[in-house]
């Protein structure tokens, strides 16, 4: 059997698209760089180097180093987790709408997030992990199972009103445990609106090893996951294993799912708008658009961040209200132009 078009080597594929990920890191590099400069007192970059050269203890250097970088850092990895499980769903369902926050993947890991709070009081590092986690791949479970007793099965519409009725419902609870407990609202209510202000950054350390498999496994799953976005049959019919693509798949998602809600809660749309954009310029090579969704995923939520510190500063915006904004308009174009066709 002739190879696919879309699996063959080329020059673009050799040199485009790694040119592409060069500009974008060093794009990604000076977006970094600026979001350490902004806040209630600007720093300027003399200080930053200096921060890391010759490290005195002043307050600028603390600054730096215990509030400013780390949030910044955490944007990049928070940004390329939910951008690279947005693509690998919308991959493996073809369906254009799937998403962690669509699909109520990511409602699920706050819920167990807020239900592990509003039960044992404040947890350990491993008990919010594996809250989320658990939450994220049960809500995952849940929509699948109830599009799959929709006529014609997990078809991209059935996935998308099974979603929304499934984050409906976590929603529900979520608000009733938060009305009930309102030491837990004040915990958590900024972070339930998707922020990366005052996280933790032991919690983010915690479980940056769990976003690093799941973004590995992910880049590791790219050729399988071109072949099974033209369909299951024509994927069988090729020698893929369906089923084992499906778990390894399932598995990154809820890796990357879950430890993006532990650490800045549930933040939608990044998972929808950067795959999208990235198709407009590397169609459809998944081992292509995952590294590119992870770089972009990650410019665009640490913009999206600065944003929320800039529009009304001194106060500031979650960076999930950022993110509606822009992924809202954008969901709607594609509902209308795609998922009824």
């Amino acid at each position: 059997m002739s190879q696919l078009p879309f699996l063959r080597p080329s020059r673009y594929l050799r040199a485009s698209p790694i040119t592409g990920l060069v500009l974008a890191a060093i794009a990604l590099i000076i977006c970094l760089i600026y979001s350490v400069t902004l806040g209630a007192r600007e720093i300027a970059l003399e200080d930053i180097l200096k921060s890391f050269t010759d490290f005195d203890r002043s307050f600028d250097h603390l600054i730096i180093q215990t509030v400013r970088l780390p949030r910044s850092l955490m944007a990049i990895a928070v940004g390329a987790a939910l951008s690279v499980s947005g693509a690998l769903m919308q991959g493996l369902t073809r369906n254009p709408l799937a998403e962690t926050g669509i699909l109520g993947i990511s409602s699920g890991g706050a819920l167990a997030v807020v239900g592990t709070l509003f039960v044992f009081g404040n947890s350990s590092l491993t008990g919010y992990a594996i809250a989320a986690f658990v939450g994220a791949a049960i809500a995952a479970f849940v929509v699948y199972g109830l599009a799959l007793l929709g006529s014609g099965g997990a078809t991209p519409l059935n996935l998308t009103i099974a979603g929304a009725a499934v984050t409906a419902l976590i929603s529900s609870i979520t608000t009733g445990i938060l009305i009930v407990s309102q030491q837990t609202l004040e915990e958590i209510r900024f972070w339930l609106a998707g922020s990366l202000s005052g996280r933790d950054f032991e919690l983010f350390l915690y479980l940056l090893p769990f976003m690093v498999v799941g973004l590995i496994l992910a880049l590791l799953l790219g050729k399988q996951i071109t072949t099974m976005s033209l369909g299951e049959e024509i994927a069988t019919s090729l020698g893929q294993q369906t089923l084992a693509i499906k778990l390894l798949t399932a598995a990154s998602v809820v890796l990357l799912a879950g430890s993006s809600v532990a650490i800045a809660g549930p933040i939608s749309f990044i998972g929808l708008v950067v795959p999208h954009g990235v198709r407009f310029f590397i169609k459809t090579d998944y081992r292509w658009i995952l590294p590119y969704s992870a770089i972009f995923g990650s410019l665009l939520l640490l913009l999206s961040d600065i944003a929320a510190r800039v529009l009304l500063k001194p106060q500031e915006l979650p960076v999930g209200v950022m993110t509606a904004l822009m992924g809202a308009p954008v969901f709607v174009y594609l509902a209308k132009s795609k998922v009824r066709k």
